[in-house]
């Protein structure tokens, strides 16, 4: 308790430089949470892919459609379970700023494949009965207070003309990480009102009844259709989803650059400041030598000082970035679903506790080997 408050009594002695050494480890470990988060929201789709599904797409490009008599052929496949479909919509609800994922789905079975989708049996009916029905996510309904019978108009962008849907329901994503920022509606209203593209599909979603059978299924459907008008590639929805990270470039290397530097100038920082604080107070560490204490205590002192620092920084930068984050993901929807994890909150504060130990370490050091003949002199 002492040593304590002899560590509290050093830090409160220069306030404006405290302030500001602990600002830096705030600023830094802020910056650390907004990355992770915005790297999860990359990386989320791919994290939250299911195992046992395949995503099939025209072998030239996803822009380009599939028919839908696909799927009958698929789902004679030996290892598939079941076969569901989207499309690409692309509105505009009121503004383009107001973007936010639309799907055409297959109303029978979409919620069957992804059943991590939480949808009550009451929205699932409605959503059956009603033609124009969508179901809506919940991030979405909270960002523009949609509620179950509302009306969402869209301004149609590759199919024109104004669209109009009834929201169905509300679906809840069963990981904290699962992106509800989107919307799904019926296939078959897409189909019947739209200029061109009738009897065609985005992409299948291939339900596998057994995992083993992965690449088996995933080489009969493209040798089903090889050689055909609309050629397929299969993959993992996992890699189904990554290939679209991976078309903004190399995220996480850039997270990791950037993150690296700001650490290492932090380290560099706070040391100086530390060797600064040392080299202040030699006098005092030589009386404190003097009238009994320890080098392993003087240098425990100066440790404790730089972790503490540190330690009040960091979590000051984290709880900051757990605050300001959900209000960044409403503002950018098209990166889903951003927060902070409690392993990116531990993993963040035990970081800058390591960068605090490191900073004080030599000056610490050089504390503890501090001659109190040699320090007097200098009085």
């Amino acid at each position: 308790m002492k040593s304590f408050r002899l560590v509290w009594a050093n830090l409160r002695r220069k306030k404006i430089r405290t302030t500001l050494t602990i600002g830096s480890f705030t600023v830094a470990l802020f910056l650390f949470g907004l990355l992770a988060a915005i790297r999860i929201g990359f990386r989320g789709g791919a994290d939250a892919a299911g195992a046992d599904r395949l995503n099939t797409i025209n072998r030239v490009s996803l822009i380009l459609p599939l028919p839908l008599s696909y799927r009958d052929q698929i789902l004679k496949i030996p290892g598939v379970s079941a076969v569901t479909y989207a499309s690409w919509f692309g509105g505009v609800y009121q503004d383009e700023r107001n973007f936010f994922p639309q799907f055409a789905v297959d109303k029978d079975t979409w919620f069957d494949v992804y059943a991590d989708y939480a949808v009550s049996p009451e929205g699932r009916d409605a959503f059956q009965k009603d033609r124009r029905a969508c179901m809506v996510g919940r991030s979405l309904a909270k960002r523009f207070g949609f509620k179950v019978g509302d009306r969402i108009p869209l301004r149609g962008t590759i199919w024109t003309g104004n669209w109009e849907f009834n929201v169905a329901g509300i679906y809840d994503g069963g990981r904290p990480d699962a992106d509800t920022s989107g919307m799904f509606f019926r296939a078959d209203y897409l189909d019947e009102s739209r200029e061109f593209g009738q009897g065609t599909v985005g992409w299948y979603v291939v339900k596998l009844a057994n995992l083993d059978d992965a690449v088996q299924v995933t080489k009969a459907i493209d040798e089903l259709f090889a050689n055909s008008p609309f050629e397929t590639r299969t993959q993992t929805e996992k890699a189904f989803a990554a290939s679209f990270a991976k078309q903004m470039g190399n995220i996480e290397l850039l997270i990791m650059s950037i993150g690296s530097v700001v650490f290492f100038t932090l380290l560099l920082v706070t040391g100086n400041t530390m060797a600064i604080a040392v080299r202040e107070r030699s006098g005092e560490l030589a009386v404190l030598k003097t009238v009994g204490f320890s080098d392993v205590r003087v240098l425990k002192l100066i440790l404790a000082e730089a972790i503490l620092i540190a330690g009040q920084g960091g979590f000051i930068g984290l709880a900051l970035a757990k605050i300001v984050i959900p209000d960044l993901s409403r503002a950018l929807p098209m990166l889903g679903a951003l927060y902070v994890s409690p392993l990116t909150f531990g993993l963040g504060f035990v970081l800058a506790l390591l960068i605090g130990t490191a900073a004080g370490l030599l000056p610490a050091v050089g504390a503890m080997r501090l001659r109190v003949v040699d320090a007097l002199r200098r009085v």
